[in-house]
């Protein structure tokens, strides 16, 4: 490389940034460790702010370097990434909003600059301009990699939560020594098929049961994706040792089920909860007395 090009390469607004960076790596970290973000994740001690700042910055200033301040895949980025994204996500965790997690990592950027341009106070206008410019292009890239994860960090929490529902709303109860019941409500897709058949077999362990009930009474519809799904816990019960039924068949679900030319032959079933448990009660040897006109008025 010439000399005059390498000496322009040296002299580049984003060179200097990196320049400006390591050299007020203290002052920024020590101003950073007092912003919302680093102050609120870390509640243990403020030096351990400072030190995560000063890495942060660190990263920015190899990136800053390599002059890639728009690529989120610059090799800097791969450490800002692991440290402040683990940060927005704390945030996220902690109930804040996208929008205020990207407030947070904003307040970072006004007490930088205000050094950069303290720095370059006698340097030529247009060159502190362009400073700026190229300092405030790596804060927004820094700001999208803490968003993404913010957002990401936000899908999990929903989609743990949803499990959870998923898992609230499919009970197993032990309704006698040996017996189990998961009653259904409502549609039985995939993802919830997978809860049912995972509580259920946890519970036949638990529980040493020899019959489960799967009472579909709160199903509105069984087409052959829900038969697939009810056929497939039937099988994994009757791996696991017990005996599954499948109650609350009523005659437009049979209907359905004709229709749709789906086999269920290997499948007990019958049509209400209480038919189910009188059958699994039976096969376990246990009687039920039915109360009389005679003994109800003896007593």
């Amino acid at each position: 490389m010439p000399e005059h090009e390498a000496a322009e390469t040296h002299g580049s607004p984003t060179r200097r940034v990196g320049e400006f960076l390591l050299r007020r790596r203290e002052q920024i970290a020590q101003r950073w460790a007092d912003e919302a973000l680093f102050r609120t994740v870390f509640t243990v001690s403020r030096d351990e702010a400072v030190e995560a700042a000063r890495h942060i910055l660190d990263a920015l200033a190899e990136v800053a370097d390599t002059g890639r301040m728009h690529d989120t895949d610059a090799a800097g980025f791969t450490v800002v990434r692991e440290q402040l994204s683990r940060m927005g996500a704390s945030r996220s965790r902690a109930g804040f909003t996208t929008a205020q997690v990207s407030t947070e990592v904003e307040a970072l950027r006004p007490p930088a600059v205000n050094l950069l341009l303290a720095d370059l106070a006698d340097a030529p206008a247009e060159q502190a301009r362009e400073c700026a410019t190229e300092f405030t292009v790596l804060m927004g890239t820094l700001r999208l990699l803490v968003l993404d994860t913010a957002l990401a960090e936000g899908q999990a929490l929903i989609e743990r939560q949803q499990l959870q529902l998923l898992e609230v709303a499919t009970p197993v109860i032990k309704l006698w020594d040996g017996i189990v019941a998961v009653p259904l409500i409502g549609t039985l897709d995939s993802a919830r098929s997978q809860v049912v058949m995972e509580t259920l077999l946890d519970s036949i362990v638990e529980q040493h049961a020899r019959f489960a009930i799967l009472d579909i009474t709160g199903v509105p519809t069984v087409d052959s994706l829900v038969a697939q799904h009810l056929m497939k816990t039937v099988a994994a019960a009757r791996l696991m040792g017990a005996e599954c039924i499948v109650s609350g068949i009523r005659p437009a679900i049979a209907q359905t089920i004709v229709h749709l030319g789906l086999d269920l032959g290997t499948v007990i079933t019958r049509s209400g909860l209480a038919d189910a448990l009188r059958y699994a009660l039976h096969e376990l040897g246990a009687g039920i007395i039915s109360p009389t006109a005679d003994g109800a008025g003896s007593r």
